[in-house]
C-alpha cells in the first residue's frame, strides 16, 4: 500500500456494522457514490462476513485511495479458502445458504485479487471513482 490508509480496523462480528458504516462514509468522501457506492459497501460487508464465518472470526479491513481508485483490502489468519471456491462460477442458486460473498464482490467490484494459503487469506477489492455528473 502506497498512500496513508483512510480507515484501517480490526473487526469481529461486533464491529461489522461499524466498519461498514465507516467504510460508507469515507468511500463517498472519496467520491464514490450512487450504486457503484452501494455495490461497493456490499462486496466489503461480504468479505468481511466470509472472515468471520470461515476464518476465525476475525480480520483486518484497510481502506484507502490512490490513483481515482478506492482500494479495500480485507484480510484474515484463517486456513485458506478451498480452490475449488476461487473458481469463477455462475450465479449461486437463489435459495443458497452461502457461496455469494466472493461472486458478489467479483460482479460488483471493477477488480478483486484473493491471495490465500494455509496462514490466511487477503481480499483486495478495487474501484474506480467516477465524476459526478454536471
Amino acid at each position: 500500500m502506497s498512500t496513508e490508509p483512510l480507515f484501517r480496523q480490526k473487526f469481529d462480528q461486533a464491529v461489522i456494522s461499524g466498519s461498514r458504516h465507516a467504510v460508507a462514509r469515507l468511500s463517498a468522501a472519496a467520491g464514490l457514490y450512487g450504486q457503484r457506492l452501494d455495490d461497493f459497501v456490499l462486496a466489503v460487508n461480504e468479505m468481511m462476513t466470509n472472515a468471520v464465518r470461515h476464518a476465525g472470526g476475525r480480520g483486518v479491513l484497510t481502506l484507502w485511495c490512490a490513483d481515482s481508485v478506492l482500494h479495500c483490502e480485507v484480510a484474515d489468519n484463517g486456513q485458506g479458502i478451498p480452490a475449488e471456491s476461487l473458481k469463477p462460477q455462475q450465479r449461486p442458486p437463489t435459495l443458497a445458504l452461502s457461496g455469494r460473498g466472493l461472486w458478489l464482490a467479483r460482479h460488483l467490484c471493477d477488480s478483486v485479487t484473493i491471495n490465500t494459503g494455509p496462514h490466511g487469506t487477503t481480499v483486495l477489492l478495487r474501484i474506480g471513482l467516477a465524476h459526478r455528473p454536471v
